[in-house]
């Protein structure tokens, strides 16, 4: 049992370490608000493929995947949120810019976010992901050690997805708040929220069109 939990545990470190979604909104809320806001984003992604272990190991996911038209709208929703994001940094930067303002001490004033806002947007980032529903699915079962209960087993998973990621991205967090006053020189912000924000929209758009 120990052997399967340890050989999950290392590939869900190689999963979350690849830089996706939850990565960027990460990155992107520790610029603008600090330490905080990126660890609560962090926590908020990490709640969020929890919720979907949990639906993984009672069949929802399973039973969403074989329900195009709900998988869909869930990916669709998903995709729109990513784009929303997206526009949303690409706007709000290029309007601080037009107005001049300063973003080597602090992040120029509306695009902090707030610790719930953060969050919120890392929790519906995860939630609004079905691949991350599908990943318990598709994964789980070859873990699973021989007449082990699949919900305990499963959920326990999920457990040790959730701490990873959050432990992985708390770290992202912590490294990127002891280098804010380099990611806020305008330059360097400039370059972050424009990539930022056009990965998100690109993202999304890709999700979508997978979806249609």
């Amino acid at each position: 049992m120990l052997t399967a939990f340890a050989s999950f545990a290392l590939f869900a470190l190689l999963v979350t370490v690849v830089p996706g979604p939850d990565t960027l909104l990460v990155l992107r809320n520790c610029v603008r608000g600090g330490r905080l806001p990126g660890i609560a984003t962090a926590l908020g992604a990490a709640v969020g493929s929890l919720v979907w272990a949990v639906a993984a190991a009672v069949g929802l996911a399973a039973a969403l995947h074989r329900w195009d038209a709900a998988f869909a709208v869930v990916r669709m929703a998903g995709a729109a949120y990513l784009v929303l994001l997206g526009a949303q940094a690409l706007w709000a930067h290029r309007r601080s810019a037009s107005n001049g303002a300063d973003t080597t001490a602090a992040p120029p004033e509306g695009l902090a976010p707030t610790t719930f806002l953060a969050f919120r947007q890392g929790l519906l980032s995860c939630l609004l992901n079905p691949k991350v529903g599908l990943f318990f699915v598709a994964v789980a079962p070859q873990f699973l050690p021989e007449g082990a209960s699949v919900l305990s087993v499963t959920l326990i998973f999920g457990v040790i997805d959730a701490v990873i990621a959050a432990g992985w991205l708390i770290l992202v967090a912590v490294f990127a708040a002891r280098l804010l006053s380099w990611l806020r020189r305008p330059r360097v912000n400039t370059a972050l929220e424009r990539a930022t924000g056009g990965v998100l929209v690109v993202l999304g758009l890709g999700t979508a069109a997978e979806t249609l």
